[in-house]
Protein backbone atom coordinates (compact mmCIF):
# COMPACT_ATOMS: atom_id res chain seq x y z
CA UNK A 1 0.00 0.00 0.00
CA UNK A 2 2.76 2.43 1.01
CA UNK A 3 6.47 2.30 0.21
CA UNK A 4 8.67 0.97 3.01
CA UNK A 5 10.76 4.16 3.31
CA UNK A 6 7.68 6.06 4.51
CA UNK A 7 7.22 6.12 8.30
CA UNK A 8 4.55 3.82 9.73
CA UNK A 9 2.49 6.86 10.80
CA UNK A 10 1.51 7.32 7.14
CA UNK A 11 -1.26 4.77 7.80
CA UNK A 12 -2.92 7.36 10.09
CA UNK A 13 -3.74 9.72 7.21
CA UNK A 14 -7.48 10.29 6.81
CA UNK A 15 -8.10 12.72 3.94
CA UNK A 16 -8.48 11.29 0.45
CA UNK A 17 -5.93 13.57 -1.21
CA UNK A 18 -3.33 12.78 1.46
CA UNK A 19 -3.80 9.02 1.18
CA UNK A 20 -3.80 9.15 -2.63
CA UNK A 21 -0.54 11.08 -2.68
CA UNK A 22 1.11 8.81 -0.11
CA UNK A 23 0.33 5.81 -2.30
CA UNK A 24 2.10 7.45 -5.25
CA UNK A 25 5.37 8.44 -3.58
CA UNK A 26 8.32 6.56 -5.05
CA UNK A 27 12.07 6.69 -4.77
CA UNK A 28 14.61 6.47 -7.58
CA UNK A 29 18.43 6.30 -7.33
CA UNK A 30 19.73 9.48 -8.92
CA UNK A 31 23.44 9.53 -9.84
CA UNK A 32 24.92 12.93 -9.01
CA UNK A 33 28.35 14.54 -8.75
CA UNK A 34 27.76 15.65 -5.16
CA UNK A 35 27.68 12.10 -3.80
CA UNK A 36 29.78 8.99 -4.32
CA UNK A 37 26.59 6.94 -4.30
CA UNK A 38 23.30 7.53 -6.09
CA UNK A 39 20.80 9.45 -3.94
CA UNK A 40 17.47 7.74 -3.33
CA UNK A 41 15.20 10.58 -4.38
CA UNK A 42 11.51 10.77 -3.45
CA UNK A 43 9.14 11.92 -6.17
CA UNK A 44 5.60 11.65 -7.51
CA UNK A 45 4.62 11.46 -11.17
CA UNK A 46 1.05 11.67 -12.43
CA UNK A 47 -0.62 12.60 -15.70
CA UNK A 48 0.59 12.69 -19.27
CA UNK A 49 0.63 14.97 -22.28
CA UNK A 50 1.45 18.63 -22.71
CA UNK A 51 4.50 20.41 -21.38
CA UNK A 52 5.71 18.83 -18.10
CA UNK A 53 5.04 20.67 -14.84
CA UNK A 54 7.57 20.26 -12.00
CA UNK A 55 6.58 21.28 -8.45
CA UNK A 56 9.09 22.29 -5.73
CA UNK A 57 8.03 22.41 -2.06
CA UNK A 58 8.99 24.89 0.65
CA UNK A 59 11.35 24.87 3.65
CA UNK A 60 11.18 21.82 5.93
CA UNK A 61 8.40 20.36 3.81
CA UNK A 62 7.78 17.58 1.29
CA UNK A 63 5.75 16.52 -1.73
CA UNK A 64 2.69 16.31 0.57
CA UNK A 65 2.50 20.09 0.22
CA UNK A 66 1.02 19.63 -3.28
CA UNK A 67 -1.50 16.91 -2.44
CA UNK A 68 -4.49 19.08 -3.41
CA UNK A 69 -2.86 20.74 -6.43
CA UNK A 70 -1.48 17.59 -8.10
CA UNK A 71 -4.72 15.96 -9.31
CA UNK A 72 -5.96 19.27 -10.75
CA UNK A 73 -2.79 19.76 -12.80
CA UNK A 74 -2.24 16.10 -13.70
CA UNK A 75 -5.66 15.84 -15.31
CA UNK A 76 -4.28 18.15 -18.03
CA UNK A 77 -0.48 17.80 -17.95
CA UNK A 78 2.42 15.47 -17.27
CA UNK A 79 3.08 16.53 -13.65
CA UNK A 80 6.07 15.83 -11.41
CA UNK A 81 7.03 16.73 -7.87
CA UNK A 82 10.28 15.95 -6.09
CA UNK A 83 11.62 16.20 -2.55
CA UNK A 84 14.62 18.50 -2.71
CA UNK A 85 17.97 17.31 -1.38
CA UNK A 86 17.98 17.46 2.42
CA UNK A 87 14.18 17.64 2.65
CA UNK A 88 11.10 15.44 2.61
CA UNK A 89 11.57 11.73 1.98
CA UNK A 90 14.69 11.98 -0.17
CA UNK A 91 17.62 10.16 1.43
CA UNK A 92 20.31 12.18 3.24
CA UNK A 93 23.59 10.30 2.67
CA UNK A 94 26.51 10.94 5.02
CA UNK A 95 29.18 13.29 3.59
CA UNK A 96 26.67 14.90 1.23
CA UNK A 97 26.45 18.72 1.26
CA UNK A 98 23.06 20.28 1.97
CA UNK A 99 23.20 23.73 0.41
CA UNK A 100 21.49 25.65 -2.41
CA UNK A 101 24.30 24.66 -4.77
CA UNK A 102 23.93 20.97 -3.91
CA UNK A 103 20.12 21.20 -4.16
CA UNK A 104 20.44 22.74 -7.62
CA UNK A 105 22.87 20.07 -8.85
CA UNK A 106 20.75 17.23 -7.50
CA UNK A 107 17.58 18.75 -9.00
CA UNK A 108 19.26 19.03 -12.41
CA UNK A 109 20.36 15.40 -12.22
CA UNK A 110 16.80 14.37 -11.30
CA UNK A 111 15.40 16.41 -14.21
CA UNK A 112 17.94 14.88 -16.62
CA UNK A 113 17.22 11.33 -15.42
CA UNK A 114 13.41 11.52 -15.27
CA UNK A 115 12.10 14.36 -17.45
CA UNK A 116 14.76 15.67 -19.85
CA UNK A 117 12.40 18.21 -21.46
CA UNK A 118 11.81 21.89 -20.70
CA UNK A 119 9.32 22.24 -17.85
CA UNK A 120 6.97 24.72 -16.26
CA UNK A 121 8.76 25.05 -12.93
CA UNK A 122 6.50 25.81 -9.96
CA UNK A 123 8.11 26.78 -6.64
CA UNK A 124 6.34 27.47 -3.35
CA UNK A 125 7.97 29.61 -0.64
CA UNK A 126 11.60 28.39 -0.37
CA UNK A 127 10.86 26.19 -3.39
CA UNK A 128 10.33 29.42 -5.31
CA UNK A 129 13.87 30.52 -4.46
CA UNK A 130 15.16 27.10 -5.51
CA UNK A 131 13.21 27.43 -8.77
CA UNK A 132 14.68 30.87 -9.48
CA UNK A 133 18.22 29.64 -8.81
CA UNK A 134 17.62 26.62 -11.05
CA UNK A 135 16.11 28.68 -13.90
CA UNK A 136 19.02 31.12 -13.86
CA UNK A 137 21.63 28.36 -13.94
CA UNK A 138 19.89 26.03 -16.40
CA UNK A 139 17.68 28.31 -18.53
CA UNK A 140 17.35 25.64 -21.22
CA UNK A 141 15.40 23.44 -18.77
CA UNK A 142 12.70 25.97 -17.81
CA UNK A 143 10.10 27.12 -20.33
CA UNK A 144 8.02 29.05 -17.80
CA UNK A 145 8.25 29.85 -14.10
CA UNK A 146 5.50 30.00 -11.45
CA UNK A 147 6.22 31.50 -8.02
CA UNK A 148 3.79 30.77 -5.17
CA UNK A 149 4.36 33.19 -2.27
CA UNK A 150 8.03 32.80 -3.07
CA UNK A 151 11.14 33.37 -1.03
CA UNK A 152 14.00 35.13 -2.77
CA UNK A 153 13.92 38.67 -1.42
CA UNK A 154 13.26 37.69 2.19
CA UNK A 155 16.06 36.64 4.52
CA UNK A 156 16.50 32.97 5.39
CA UNK A 157 14.62 31.08 8.12
CA UNK A 158 14.79 32.76 11.53
CA UNK A 159 15.89 29.47 13.06
CA UNK A 160 19.29 30.02 11.43
CA UNK A 161 20.59 32.24 14.23
CA UNK A 162 20.15 29.36 16.69
CA UNK A 163 21.99 26.76 14.61
CA UNK A 164 25.42 27.06 16.22
CA UNK A 165 26.89 24.16 18.24
CA UNK A 166 25.53 22.93 20.55
CA UNK A 167 22.30 24.84 19.94
CA UNK A 168 21.74 23.44 16.45
CA UNK A 169 20.35 20.14 17.66
CA UNK A 170 18.25 21.84 20.34
CA UNK A 171 16.83 24.31 17.81
CA UNK A 172 15.72 21.56 15.45
CA UNK A 173 14.24 19.59 18.33
CA UNK A 174 12.26 22.72 19.21
CA UNK A 175 11.06 22.89 15.60
CA UNK A 176 10.02 19.23 15.87
CA UNK A 177 7.55 19.95 18.71
CA UNK A 178 3.91 19.50 17.58
CA UNK A 179 2.75 22.72 19.24
CA UNK A 180 5.48 24.71 17.49
CA UNK A 181 4.63 23.22 14.09
CA UNK A 182 0.94 23.83 14.74
CA UNK A 183 1.56 27.52 15.45
CA UNK A 184 3.46 27.80 12.13
CA UNK A 185 0.61 26.06 10.31
CA UNK A 186 -1.99 28.38 11.85
CA UNK A 187 0.03 31.35 10.62
CA UNK A 188 0.35 29.86 7.12
CA UNK A 189 -3.41 29.79 6.47
CA UNK A 190 -5.95 32.56 6.31
CA UNK A 191 -8.65 30.06 7.32
CA UNK A 192 -7.53 28.20 10.46
CA UNK A 193 -9.98 25.36 9.79
CA UNK A 194 -7.45 23.97 7.30
CA UNK A 195 -5.15 23.04 10.19
CA UNK A 196 -6.60 19.56 10.74
CA UNK A 197 -4.97 16.50 12.29
CA UNK A 198 -4.41 15.15 8.79
CA UNK A 199 -2.75 18.38 7.67
CA UNK A 200 -0.47 18.39 10.70
CA UNK A 201 0.50 14.78 10.04
CA UNK A 202 1.27 15.56 6.38
CA UNK A 203 3.53 18.40 7.52
CA UNK A 204 5.42 16.25 10.02
CA UNK A 205 5.83 12.77 8.47
CA UNK A 206 9.25 13.56 7.00
CA UNK A 207 10.61 14.41 10.46
CA UNK A 208 10.73 10.65 11.14
CA UNK A 209 13.47 10.10 8.55
CA UNK A 210 17.07 9.70 9.66
CA UNK A 211 19.36 12.75 9.62
CA UNK A 212 16.43 15.16 9.26
CA UNK A 213 17.90 17.52 11.84
CA UNK A 214 21.48 17.26 10.50
CA UNK A 215 20.41 18.20 6.98
CA UNK A 216 18.25 21.08 8.23
CA UNK A 217 21.12 22.46 10.28
CA UNK A 218 23.58 22.14 7.39
CA UNK A 219 21.24 23.85 4.91
CA UNK A 220 20.42 26.74 7.23
CA UNK A 221 24.07 27.28 8.20
CA UNK A 222 24.93 27.45 4.48
CA UNK A 223 23.00 30.73 4.38
CA UNK A 224 20.14 29.39 2.32
CA UNK A 225 19.02 31.59 -0.57
CA UNK A 226 20.11 34.91 0.94
CA UNK A 227 22.36 35.49 -2.10
CA UNK A 228 19.47 35.57 -4.57
CA UNK A 229 17.81 38.99 -4.33
CA UNK A 230 20.14 40.85 -6.69
CA UNK A 231 19.83 38.12 -9.35
CA UNK A 232 16.05 37.98 -9.65
CA UNK A 233 15.98 40.66 -12.38
CA UNK A 234 17.99 38.30 -14.62
CA UNK A 235 15.02 35.94 -15.04
CA UNK A 236 14.13 35.92 -18.74
CA UNK A 237 11.42 33.27 -19.04
CA UNK A 238 7.70 34.12 -18.71
CA UNK A 239 6.85 34.18 -15.00
CA UNK A 240 3.56 33.97 -13.13
CA UNK A 241 3.51 35.26 -9.55
CA UNK A 242 0.64 33.95 -7.42
CA UNK A 243 0.34 35.43 -3.93
CA UNK A 244 -2.08 35.04 -1.05
CA UNK A 245 -3.40 38.46 -0.08
CA UNK A 246 -3.29 37.48 3.62
CA UNK A 247 0.21 35.94 3.73
CA UNK A 248 1.47 36.21 7.33
CA UNK A 249 4.69 34.27 6.71
CA UNK A 250 6.37 36.44 4.06
CA UNK A 251 3.88 39.30 4.01
CA UNK A 252 2.72 40.81 0.72
CA UNK A 253 5.36 43.44 -0.17
CA UNK A 254 7.66 40.94 -1.92
CA UNK A 255 4.94 40.10 -4.45
CA UNK A 256 5.25 43.59 -5.94
CA UNK A 257 9.04 43.36 -5.75
CA UNK A 258 8.99 40.22 -7.89
CA UNK A 259 6.63 41.85 -10.38
CA UNK A 260 8.91 44.90 -10.68
CA UNK A 261 12.13 42.91 -10.90
CA UNK A 262 11.05 40.32 -13.48
CA UNK A 263 10.41 41.99 -16.84
CA UNK A 264 8.22 39.27 -18.34
CA UNK A 265 5.98 38.64 -15.33
CA UNK A 266 2.37 38.80 -14.18
CA UNK A 267 1.17 39.09 -10.58
CA UNK A 268 -2.18 37.61 -9.54
CA UNK A 269 -3.48 37.93 -6.00
CA UNK A 270 -5.32 34.99 -4.45
CA UNK A 271 -8.03 36.52 -2.30
CA UNK A 272 -8.72 35.47 1.31
CA UNK A 273 -5.67 33.25 1.21
CA UNK A 274 -2.53 32.87 3.29
CA UNK A 275 0.99 31.67 2.49
CA UNK A 276 -0.03 28.38 0.86
CA UNK A 277 -2.52 29.02 -1.98
CA UNK A 278 -1.85 25.54 -3.38
CA UNK A 279 -3.34 24.10 -0.17
CA UNK A 280 -5.90 26.74 0.79
CA UNK A 281 -7.19 27.64 -2.69
CA UNK A 282 -6.10 24.71 -4.88
CA UNK A 283 -8.85 25.06 -7.49
CA UNK A 284 -8.10 28.74 -8.18
CA UNK A 285 -4.34 28.20 -8.02
CA UNK A 286 -4.48 25.28 -10.44
CA UNK A 287 -6.65 27.19 -12.90
CA UNK A 288 -4.27 30.15 -12.95
CA UNK A 289 -1.33 27.80 -13.56
CA UNK A 290 -3.15 25.94 -16.34
CA UNK A 291 -4.17 29.20 -18.01
CA UNK A 292 -0.56 30.41 -17.82
CA UNK A 293 0.79 27.14 -19.25
CA UNK A 294 -1.70 27.29 -22.12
Amino acid sequence: MFESFLPSEVSQLTEETSIALARQIRRAPIPTSISLESIETAYVHQGEGGIPILLLHGFDSSVFEFRRLLPRLASHHDTWMVDLLGFGFTDRPINTPFSPEAIKTHLYDFWKEKIARPVVLVGASMGGAAAIDFALTYPETVAKLVLLDSAGFAAGPAIGKFLIPPLGYLATEFLRKPNVRRSVSLKAYCDASFVTEDAELCAALHLKLSRWNEALIAFTKSGGYNFLSNKISQIACPTLILWGDSDQILGTKDAKKFESAIANSQLIWIEQCGHVPHLEKPEITAQHILDFVA
